[in-house]
């Protein structure tokens, strides 16, 4: 059966549900139950059905936008950049959050979500910290929706966008900063392993460390998963006797974990230690002391993100390499010359 010949009837029987409730699945109606609904969508990818898609308002763009995870400052600054930019481009911006569902196929940003989106008008697809595959890109393929990814978590696929930053140049400014204020015992932590991101900014301080004539594979490298938490496990590192004087956090909220395990030991920061954050939130000038840290362009990632969505859905799409914004070190109370 071909993707055009497949009718809603079809889907229907294969799910074992009536075409009415198949429609209304569909159209995300409140009456149909949350399993009804994975089982009309696994019939409909099964058989390649593709719904009408509900017309727009003329001169809309309908973007539909996935973080993996909404509630820290990293997501609410890009968010910032992409409705400022959909605002200017009279763009609905639709928001969801990867979450744990009972069927992982069909949780937001998956593919088969993806193509329920498109059935209900999404013209543009925008990914934040998501994993991709090449299903991704057929699914956005089937009907030319543009698919951009910020921040990717591995290398994008061909056909789709991303737009990050220079991680790898950060994690060297940040390292050479604390090297130049004479830090020798210097620590990693909080960095996904599975991470891209995260893997060129430890790129970059063990090259920083390398370049300055230091052991790399002699410095603590604590993984993690850019949170608040993998900061805050580091009180056990800094009561050894022979305790970093510096900490290059993965993230902002791993740098506000390090601030307060480092209050819990009896330690000042940065008279006793010293700790360089990454992204450059609203957080890290709340912080105490203000965070050094390295600014990731969030805000301009977003807008970016957003123009090239909406561009692509009213243009069509295009292929398009790689972009990677500047960081930039900013230098504020949390770094000082070690102790002694």
């Amino acid at each position: 059966m071909t993707e055009t010949s497949v009718t809603l009837a079809a889907v229907a029987e294969r799910a074992g549900v009536s075409k009415s409730t198949a429609s209304k699945a569909f159209n995300d109606r409140a009456d149909v139950a949350a399993e009804t609904r994975a089982r009309v969508a696994a019939a409909a990818e099964e058989l390649g059905y593709v719904p009408a898609v509900r017309p727009q308002a003329p001169g809309t763009t309908q973007v539909w936008v996935v973080f993996d995870r909404l509630a820290n400052a990293y997501s609410a600054t890009v968010l910032d950049g992409l409705l400022a930019e959909a605002q200017e481009r009279d763009a609905i911006v639709i928001v969801n959050e990867f979450g744990n569902v009972e069927d992982n196929r069909f949780a937001p940003g998956s593919p088969a979500w993806i193509g329920q989106a498109q059935a209900r008008g999404a013209q543009a697809f925008i990914l934040v910290t998501n994993p991709l595959s090449d299903e991704h890109v057929a699914a956005c393929r089937r009907r030319a929706t543009p698919l951009i990814v910020v921040d990717p978590v591995a290398a994008a696929p061909e056909g789709v966008m991303s737009v990050g930053a220079t991680n790898w140049l950060g994690g060297v400014q940040a390292t050479e900063h604390l090297l130049s204020l004479g830090h020798r015992r210097l620590a990693f932590v909080g960095a996904q392993p599975a991470s891209t991101p995260a893997n060129e900014r430890l790129a970059g301080f063990r090259n920083a460390l390398e370049t300055a004539g230091l052991d790399a594979n002699a410095a603590v490298v604590t993984p993690g998963t850019f949170d608040y938490d993998d900061g805050l496990a580091c009180t056990e590192l800094l009561r050894t006797r022979e305790r970093p004087t510096a900490i290059f956090a993965a993230s902002d909220a791993v740098a506000l974990g390090v601030l307060e395990a480092a209050r819990q030991v009896g330690l000042r920061v940065p008279e006793d230690l010293s700790v360089v954050g990454f992204d450059d939130t609203f957080a890290a000038q709340a912080a105490s002391p203000q965070l050094t840290t390295v600014r990731q362009p969030l805000t301009q990632m977003g807008r970016m993100a957003m123009q090239a969505a909406v561009e692509g859905a009213r243009d069509g799409a295009r292929l398009s390499p790689p972009v990677q914004l500047a960081t930039t070190l900013v230098v504020r109370g949390s770094t000082a010359p070690p102790p002694g």
